[in-house]
């Protein structure tokens, strides 16, 4: 699926998932560029469960010339206030149908997926309702101009709490992170406990051994991507042409992807996937954090994106040239609290009670499927040997009534001799 990348940070209040395109060092881009820019909106994925469902309307859509105009006109406001949604009974035939079907497969979709929820006990009332949220489930046959507004109402507020549930996700990694680390050192005897406390903490020690990384966003940042990444003359870094270059799709704003490119220099210093140490999950964290920070400095009117102005509006701050190091997560407070921990391992064990309660029960079906299947084949037996003695019992009155049929089937016919 090959979106145009603009038109859904639009929809979406956020830019298509795209990653900076390589620049080589002689100071151009890569002659690939177009070509790698367009494979990778096909991978793009907001995170939303129903990513797809959306992407492909969004596609069907675009197919509509009267649509496409639409869309290429409306701003963000018309699009969220659900006025573009007004336009949909204007699409064509075919258009409308091809978005029926995506519906119909799309509702059955979330039943399977209901199904397999509730099947494995991982879901309440209220998560189970959320799941219809950016349809109309009350009509599940066509696709609506209601459909529509849903779709970018719900994708608008997920997108917009999705940082926070990034973060959230990551709290819970690393409890349980470290739930496994404890349950692994008790299972251990002393002297081997002791053995690997210790081995685990040279390797949080070689961790932090890295170089300085600079703050997001600082010239000393910006400066060292100008010349490692870009190839460019320190001397001659200008923010204007930095800018330019690293507006990869060239729609004229940074989007928070494209930002969070800027800081895979930085982060390399910090982890390596080779190394034992470096867990990759939280570098992940750390670009999220490195992204917030610039965000919440240059981003004036929160839009989730940097244009060409608050960029170099920035870059005029005293901020800008802050020399200070950017305290990662090893330098900040952990991300959970003795007591969150202490509720997340009790949660883990309600669940394995729960899991193991489910297994028996399915032991105790398995166990009483099977007493009714010998109970089954012993009256299938007996079915039959009652089966057998009326047959031989009818035999024996019928023989009884006609005693010259018992000797014409009993006696063979006397042999002459020659």
């Amino acid at each position: 699926m090959n979106l145009n990348p603009r038109w859904l940070l639009l929809l979406l209040s956020i830019s298509a998932e795209v990653w900076s395109v390589p620049i080589d060092r002689n100071g151009g881009k890569q002659e690939a560029v177009h070509i790698e820019e367009e494979n990778q909106e096909e991978n793009v994925d907001t995170g939303l469960y129903y990513d797809r469902y959306l992407r492909e309307v969004i596609e069907v859509l675009e197919t509509d010339p009267h649509f496409r105009e639409k869309l290429q006109t409306a701003n963000t406001e018309d699009i969220k206030n659900g006025r573009l949604s007004k336009e949909l009974d204007l699409v064509g035939h075919h258009v409308r149908t091809r978005l029926d079907e995506l519906k119909r497969q799309e509702v059955s979709r979330l039943r399977m997926l209901l199904k397999a929820k509730l099947d494995s006990l991982q879901m309440d009332h209220a998560s189970l309702l959320k799941q219809f949220e950016h349809l109309d489930p009350h009509n599940q046959n066509t696709f609506e101009a209601k459909d529509l507004e849903l779709l970018i109402s719900t994708a608008t507020k997920d997108l917009e709490n999705y940082d926070a549930e990034r973060h959230e996700e990551f709290k819970r990694y690393e409890m349980l992170k470290e739930h496994e680390r404890r349950e692994y050192l008790k299972s251990l005897d002393q002297e081997k406990r002791e053995k690997e406390e210790k081995r685990m903490q040279e390797l949080k020690e070689k961790h932090r051994q890295h170089p300085k990384v600079n703050v997001p966003g600082s010239v000393a940042q910006l400066r060292e991507v100008w010349e490692e990444t870009d190839g460019l003359d320190p001397q001659e870094f200008n923010p204007k042409t930095f800018f330019k270059l690293h507006d990869t799709n060239e729609d004229g704003v940074l989007d928070e992807q494209e930002l969070e490119a800027l800081f895979t220099k930085e982060l390399e210093k910090v982890y390596d996937p080779k190394n034992e140490e470096d867990d990759m999950m939280e570098m992940e964290e750390e670009r999220l954090r490195m992204r917030e920070h610039v965000m919440k400095n240059v981003d004036i009117n929160k839009d989730r994106l940097v244009s060409l102005e608050e960029f170099l509006k920035s870059t005029e701050r005293k901020e800008f040239n802050n020399v200070k190091e950017w305290e990662t997560l090893d330098d900040t407070k952990p991300v959970y609290t003795e007591a969150e921990l202490q509720r997340f391992e009790a949660e883990l064990r309600d669940k394995e009670e729960e899991l193991k309660r489910r297994a028996d029960t399915l032991r105790q079906e398995q166990e009483l499927l099977k007493e009714r299947g010998k109970a089954l084949e012993a009256q299938r037996r007996e079915y039959q040997l009652k089966r057998m003695h009326g047959k031989s019992k009818v035999r024996m009155r019928i023989y009884q009534i006609h005693p010259e049929t018992h000797s014409r089937v009993q006696k063979p016919a006397k042999m002459t001799t020659v």
